[in-house]
């Protein structure tokens, strides 16, 4: 009992860490503003429907807004606040000098990184969260809800509607926590926590760079961001996991190695800082 109540406070010291800091609320207040420009945009010059996608839909449900600003902000901005927050996690510590004392507590090097990476699922969820809010919110409020027209043709209701957006929310928060997995292990590989977040946003750009190169077809299934957009198989009638589930999948595997890697390295790692 007194290990988990220490596991407790140790991770409700590091949601504070983490959400402490004014630059990752700044962080997450941009990652708001992109759904509300969607929104407004859409009010002034309504997109037609046959644009089809989630844009297309926006105008019939407002629940469309948190689709399109997540469909958007997969591609840079959620990444960026990923890669930037999982590069902090240990090499931040290193940097400011307080890891060798968190370890001199004594913090278990196991619950360290444990406790680390179930931050960082807390992080991925709440950035996700906020995007989808935010958009819920604003194109409620701008267009309303009502049925929703899935990508399959059929016509759902609002609770309906608002189940689908949950279950992609979900989705998108699973794969961004592999992405923060990959990025808890650079972090112990450094101790300069810019460069870690830097080498981690870069590995995303050049994962889906490969994914568009035709010639490279063959590895795009093992590539961790190819099925970042499969999102949209849950988006039909009835829910399709052609892409959700091997995408599932894929994130579990990397979230999986990469945990066990950043762990092996940081147990046996000389913490001098």
């Amino acid at each position: 009992m007194a290990s988990l109540a220490g596991t407790g406070r140790f991770f409700r010291s590091e949601l504070l860490l983490i959400f402490g800091r004014r630059r990752n609320w700044l962080g997450l207040a941009i990652l708001a503003v992109v759904p509300v420009i969607i929104a407004v945009a859409a009010k002034v010059n309504a997109p037609g429907e046959d644009e089809g996608g989630f844009f297309g839909g926006i105008t019939t449900n407002g629940l469309f807004v948190a689709l399109a600003a997540l469909s958007v902000e997969l591609g840079f901005f959620l990444p960026l606040a990923i890669s930037t927050i999982a590069g902090d996690a240990v090499a931040g510590e290193a940097n400011q000098g307080t890891l060798r004392y968190l370890l001199t507590v004594p913090v278990h090097r196991t619950r360290l990184i444990a406790v680390k990476f179930a931050a960082l699922v807390v992080f991925a969820a709440t950035a996700v969260l906020t995007v989808v809010g935010t958009g819920m919110i604003a194109g409620l409020l701008l267009f309303g809800g009502g049925k929703m027209t899935l990508l399959s043709g059929t016509e759902i209701g609002f609770w309906g509607g608002l189940g689908r957006v949950a279950m992609v929310s979900g989705y998108a928060a699973v794969c961004l926590s592999a992405l923060a997995a990959i990025g808890l292990f650079v972090s112990t590989l450094t101790e300069q926590p810019i460069g870690a977040g830097i080498a981690v946003l870069i590995l995303y750009i050049v994962s889906q760079i490969l994914d568009t190169i035709p010639q490279l077809s063959a590895i795009g299934p093992y590539l961790p961001t190819h099925y970042w957009f499969a999102f949209g198989d849950l988006l039909r009638d009835p829910v399709s996991f052609n892409s959700a589930g091997p995408g599932l999948l894929s994130a579990g595997i990397y979230t999986l190695i990469f945990t066990t890697a950043a762990w092996a390295r940081f147990a046996t790692k000389d913490v001098t800082s």
